[in-house]
């Protein structure tokens, strides 16, 4: 928000200006800090452009991405360690930050601060920019003042985000062009040269086999019918989108996907990895196990993993160990239950899930390297027929035609 404002300084000499903050009392507040006694304080009516509007809207508003949610990290993990006051800090990065929407969000939050919430408090009335995680981390380093702490330990979470997301891009970066330079090259086949050859044929009035009789009415109907086809993907997407998003919906989802041939193991290695990683800084920061395994369950990414996780919660609340409930969940492997059963013995079990996340870490790194090598050979056979069932379907007529003028002859 903009104020107006008019106010004297230390030497009795009147200011006024413009002011952004969150709201009066913050505007106030900066005045106070600037050595400004403020007089009057008035609301200015913003005036917002179409283009601002729609920036408003929660479709079209760009969302924070990790890397600036990691230098925001490291900023506060070294100004609250320097020991500067946590509002001066927040109200500093806000007015630093190159993201608008970040600023925007760090000003709500040092607004709620200095109206007498906690960080965590104020940071849960931002949920699609802090996770739960994020949340659970703030709040132990507030409760035990190693806030500079959780804030690195927050920096490290999301730079092995980061880099896990940037990999797993790189590794599908081959086979998507294989496969979207596949489907141009369907769609310019089934456009432009069927029909050609198509119109042809029908001159010669010669009869088609059963194969080019199949590319040909696969392409009429392309022809006649893309808008419907097109129509009917785009509302079978949505639907699929709407049923993701309620509870057994995306429970199943997730269980599948964890099916897929090649990317399902892959996909479930990074989530147990994020899942034994996060489960470790929770632990190493102080907080119970049953607490723990909750914020980590809603901070998974995965519906089908998360809710294995909460039935270890509620085994341990029942007076189970955390090997017993691991082993019953059927996640971890042999090796794993090993090393946590070791940490329960020594009671170092946020080391031994560190390693066990390290483990997991060199398997993502093999599954990722070999993941491009693994699909590669199956789009080269994918590619292979249907270049064959195109070019029997179009010259198997051509050399019928060609035998029959001989025969002729």
């Amino acid at each position: 928000m903009q104020f107006s404002y008019r106010g004297r300084d230390n030497r009795g000499a009147v200011q006024q200006g413009l002011l952004a903050a969150a709201n009066a009392d913050a505007a106030a507040s900066e005045l106070m800090r600037r050595g400004i006694t403020p007089l009057t304080i008035q609301e200015q009516a913003a005036k917002e452009s179409l283009s601002d509007r729609f920036s408003k809207l929660p479709l079209f508003r760009r969302a924070i991405t990790l890397d600036e949610l990691i230098v925001f990290c490291r900023q506060m993990h070294a100004l609250t360690k320097a020991g500067i006051p946590l509002i001066r800090t927040m109200r500093g990065l806000a007015e630093t930050s190159r993201s608008p929407e970040l600023a925007e969000v760090l000003e709500d939050v040092t607004s709620r601060l200095e109206g007498g919430n906690t960080m965590a408090t104020a940071m849960q009335a931002h949920p699609r920019v802090f996770s739960d995680l994020f949340i659970a981390m703030i709040h132990v380093g507030e409760n035990t003042g190693m806030l500079d702490d959780a804030f690195k330990r927050l920096s490290s979470i999301l730079e092995l985000e980061r880099d896990t997301r940037r990999r797993l891009k790189q590794a599908m970066r081959y086979p998507t062009f294989v496969m979207v330079a596949l489907l141009a090259a369907l769609m310019v086949v089934n456009f432009l040269v069927i029909p050609k050859f198509a119109s042809v044929f029908n001159k010669l009035g010669a009869d088609l086999p059963f194969l080019t009789q199949i590319l040909v009415g696969t392409s009429n109907f392309l022809l006649g019918y893309w808008y419907i086809l097109l129509f009917g993907l785009a509302a079978g997407g949505l639907l699929i989108r709407q049923w993701k998003q309620t509870e057994q919906g995306r429970l199943t989802w997730d269980r599948y996907k964890l099916r897929i041939p090649i990317i399902g193991p892959l996909l479930e290695l990074i989530t147990l990895s994020r899942f034994a990683r996060n489960f470790a800084t929770m632990l190493s920061a102080g907080m119970p196990v049953t607490q723990a395994l909750t914020v980590v369950a809603d901070a998974t990414d995965n519906a089908w993993i998360a809710r294995h996780i909460k039935d270890m919660r509620l085994g341990i609340e029942r007076g189970e160990s955390l090997l017993r409930t691991a082993r019953q969940s059927q996640m971890f492997t042999p090796l794993i239950l090993q090393m946590i059963a070791v940490g329960e013995e020594t009671g170092s079990v946020d080391d031994m899930l560190n390693n066990v996340a390290d483990f997991y870490d060199e398997d993502v790194d093999y599954g990722l390297k070999r993941l491009a090598e693994s699909i590669e050979p199956i789009l080269i056979v994918a590619m292979g027929i249907l270049v064959l069932i195109l070019a029997l379907g179009v010259f198997l007529p051509i050399w019928d035609l060609g035998s029959a003028a001989m025969g002729r002859g």
